[in-house]
């Protein structure tokens, strides 16, 4: 599947924030949009400049291509409750987003990586879907023979102090973590209005 290989931060600018699960990078040093017009003064964005901006922080933020990120608006919007809620429980429970959340990978990328490489199990099981559906209850864990690679070690070292949400539980000894109820909405790492994507999609689907 083809995946966005390009500068991390070029996509930060062009949305005016930084995306934690792209880049590592805690301010941007330009908070201009790229390009060689980008420090220019601009009007007020449209609304639907505001609502494309909102999708695309998601997108790039989770790393996934536009008819996947379709598909689980779709599903959002069929699921009983508030549809940008259900948007945020879908991506939030991917598998590879639960691995960098529990800081088993510096980047979602990093974590994909580690997915499909097949160092990751759920509830004993290996797992090399990134996109796998991790529910409550479920155990996230490194594979034996990889918890001593020094990739994985070294990871697990500088995440040590990094807050995690409170329905994640990390065990850093053994390298495993576990889902305990549904993740909250109001735990994103960085700022969002779902609704906006809701109503970017709202006359496409």
């Amino acid at each position: 599947m083809a995946r966005y290989r390009g500068p991390r931060l070029k996509k930060c600018r062009a949305v005016g924030a930084v995306l934690p699960g792209l880049t590592t990078v805690p301010t941007l040093d330009r908070p201009f949009p790229p390009g060689e017009h980008g420090t220019r003064r601009r009007s007020k964005p449209s609304d639907y400049k505001v609502r494309l901006a909102e999708k695309q922080k998601a997108r790039w933020h989770y790393g996934i291509l536009e008819a996947q990120f379709q598909r689980y608006v779709k599903k959002a919007s069929r699921m009983r409750g508030n549809s940008g809620d259900n948007l945020m429980l879908l991506l939030e429970s991917r598998l590879d987003n639960l691995v960098w959340r529990l800081g088993l990978a510096r980047t979602i990328p990093a974590s994909r990586q580690l997915v499909v490489h097949g160092h990751v199990l759920v509830n004993g099981k290996r797992v090399d879907r990134p996109s796998f559906h991790v529910s409550p209850g479920d155990e996230i864990s490194v594979r034996e023979k990889s918890k001593t690679k020094s990739f994985v070690t070294a990871t697990i070292e500088q995440s040590a102090g990094l807050p995690r949400p409170s329905w994640l539980e990390f065990d850093p000894a053994k390298a495993t973590g576990k889902l305990t109820s549904k993740p909250d909405r109001h735990d994103l790492p960085f700022e969002l209005n779902e609704a906006a994507i809701i109503e970017f999609y709202s006359q496409k689907l």
